[in-house]
């Protein structure tokens, strides 16, 4: 009874270890922006500071549900926005904290404007200005909409 007990518990905790996380856009708010100078380029950036809550997420597989966007299709360039694309965050509605680059393990198929939901391992990024802050990397999606 006691090895069941334990194998069930072992079983459980395996089980949660691997499982994705469910997040919000609410999630990745939590960043501050400041300007920063990229002598590379001679222009400033907006330079991301990540909350504590936001560096936990780090590495881990997560999940979350925005609009698709084919930016680049042949140059494999996918966004994931908290809205759609007349309201994105390159239409200057939002900010760096409502688009996600996504970097998916198979061509996907999917239209601009289409709700989904991806899962992928979650990249901070806050020195590579030719990429988004947020990227998932190792993704599938699953329409909604």
């Amino acid at each position: 009874m006691k090895n069941k007990i334990l194998i069930t518990l072992l079983f459980l905790s395996c089980t949660v270890g691997f499982a994705q996380k469910k997040i919000t856009w609410r999630n990745l708010a939590k960043v501050k922006f400041e300007k920063k100078y990229f002598p590379t380029y001679d222009e400033y950036f907006l330079y991301p500071h990540f909350s504590s809550s936001v560096k936990a997420l780090e590495g881990k597989k997560v999940s979350i549900t925005g609009y698709f966007l084919n930016i680049d299709p042949s140059g494999g360039l996918f966004v994931l926005s908290k809205g759609p694309m007349s309201s994105c965050f390159f239409c200057g509605v939002g900010g760096p904290e409502t688009a996600i680059e996504v970097e998916f393990t198979s061509p996907p198929i999917y239209r601009t404007d289409d709700i989904v939901t991806i899962t992928g391992i979650l990249k901070l990024n806050s020195e590579d200005v030719e990429h988004f802050n947020y990227i998932l990397t190792k993704s599938t999606g699953k329409l909604i909409k």
